[in-house]
């Protein structure tokens, strides 16, 4: 549930409500919607906490949310979510190109990467350190030296710096480094880590899992709110199907539908949704037509060369046509609104 704060209420009195709602034992997470600031409330005891907070003067109205995944929804917050990070919207109608190689191979390869991003209008560098791999016998990636090479190529050309962390024990040192953290698809249902980034101060980025259904998707970011931390992107990235022809069959209804249905941003991964080189581009268009807030993309100066994913990743030249399109795919979006 959540309650609506009254208008014009004194900031040390809501204050005093949060602090006093948690010494029932109980959750809180405050939002400002549309020139309101709202509650929300975690807690088994419903009916006790209500009657209580009946009693509160500078709360407008208890509203109890009816969806699954609560203060996910749009129930709760029915204005778009803008996360912003080093001056960078997410969001809302905000371009969001985050490029980069699927593994961090070297420190010359990453700062030549940055660089490319840079130039081409990208404002967020991905790149793995951490890396989940099928075999146990493929590149891991290269750990914490990654994580400084890609942190260092960030300060070098001003990027928001993306990467994955895979487990609770690395999330220090992951946060040592990275702007904002990336759950991947393996460990999507992977509660602890969840928990745990609920309570770190940086937005999170939660890949879809391979076979998860869109409640499952979402109930998965509502472990991350539910922990205290709203700062939720959502990326689409293929879920697997019967069809064998592409690595993963992307969703477009699901982007449609997640962009009905909850307040975070949605980020498109065709990548990782094709597997497919030559189709990264026109899927990532149809997703951002569909409501994606943008996209990520995979880049290498030579992808045949890549330790990783060398099919599905583009080369600078194909990288540059693919944001140009983007940029125009996204004005086009825009201009569909004054229709």
């Amino acid at each position: 549930m959540y309650v609506v704060i009254k208008k014009n209420s004194d900031l040390g009195k809501i204050q005093l409500l949060k602090q006093r709602i948690e010494q029932m034992d109980c959750k809180v997470v405050e939002i400002s919607d549309r020139e309101q600031i709202k509650i929300g409330i975690f807690t088994k005891n419903i009916q006790e906490i209500v009657s209580k907070l009946r009693k509160e003067e500078i709360i407008e109205k208890i509203v109890q949310i009816d969806s699954p995944f609560r203060f996910s929804s749009k129930e709760f917050k029915e204005s778009e979510t803008i996360i912003e990070v080093k001056g960078r919207k997410i969001g809302a109608g905000n371009l969001v190109v985050i490029g980069g190689p699927c593994s961090i191979e070297s420190r010359e390869m990453i700062f030549d990467i940055a660089k490319t991003v840079k130039e081409v209008g990208g404002e967020f560098l991905r790149g793995g350190a951490f890396k989940p791999r099928t075999s146990p016998y493929d590149f891991q990636g290269l750990g914490e030296i990654g994580l400084k090479y890609m942190r260092e190529a960030c300060d070098r050309y001003e990027l928001v710096m993306v990467t994955e962390v895979m487990d609770t024990k690395d999330i220090e040192l992951v946060g040592k480094y990275t702007d904002i953290f990336q759950v991947g698809a393996r460990n999507m249902q992977n509660f602890s880590l969840l928990k745990e980034l609920g309570k770190v101060k940086k937005p999170v980025l939660l890949k879809r899992g391979l076979s998860a259904t869109l409640k499952e998707f979402l109930m998965a970011a509502e472990y991350i709110v539910a922990h205290g931390n709203y700062e939720v992107i959502l990326c689409e990235r293929g879920i697997r199907t019967f069809e064998s022809a592409t690595r993963n069959t992307v969703d477009i209804n699901g982007i449609a539908y997640l962009k009905s249905k909850t307040h975070f941003p949605i980020i498109i991964d065709a990548s990782h949704g094709t597997g497919i080189r030559e189709l990264v581009e026109p899927v990532t268009l149809g997703a951002l037509l569909a409501g994606a807030d943008g996209a990520m993309l995979e880049v290498h100066k030579n992808p045949e060369c890549a330790y990783s994913d060398r099919e599905q990743t583009l080369n600078y030249e194909q990288f540059r046509q693919c944001v140009e399109k983007i940029k125009k795919t996204m004005e086009f979006k825009e201009s569909l609104k004054c229709i």
